[in-house]
């Protein structure tokens, strides 16, 4: 794998995880707002800057992606998600607060193992 596809691939996989990010960011600011003042929650969502642009990134990394996979084998592209998992449950714990278990953190070492194992029989 040349160095430009891994950056490609390195881009999709963190950017949609920061989309994702701010998409959780966003429907809890949504949610929150819906119950305290009424009205719909897609309305709340819809009007939601973090939705919105958590929407725009998710793209942007749905097209970098698909661009990744015109020039990497999906055998070594897809295995890259499992870093896109890590980043959230380290993004979800730090930047959103959320409790994570000593379960959520082992499996997400085995997780990253797993990547590895497959990145170094790729080596080969």
């Amino acid at each position: 794998m040349t160095l430009p596809s891994l950056m490609l691939l390195l881009f999709a996989v963190f950017s949609s995880a920061g989309g994702q990010i701010m998409l959780k960011h966003g429907m809890k600011g949504a949610a929150a707002a819906a119950a305290q003042g009424g009205g719909s929650l897609a309305v709340r969502a819809a009007t939601s800057p973090w939705v919105v642009l958590g929407l725009v990134v998710f793209a942007v990394s749905a097209i970098a992606w698909m661009t990744t996979l015109a020039k990497v084998p999906l055998s070594i592209a897809y295995p890259f998600n499992a870093l896109g998992y890590l980043l959230i449950v380290l993004a979800g714990a730090t930047v959103l607060h959320e409790r994570t278990s000593m379960w959520t953190w082992g499996g997400s070492l085995l997780v990253v193992v797993g990547l590895f194992t497959v990145m170094a029989g790729q080596q080969r």
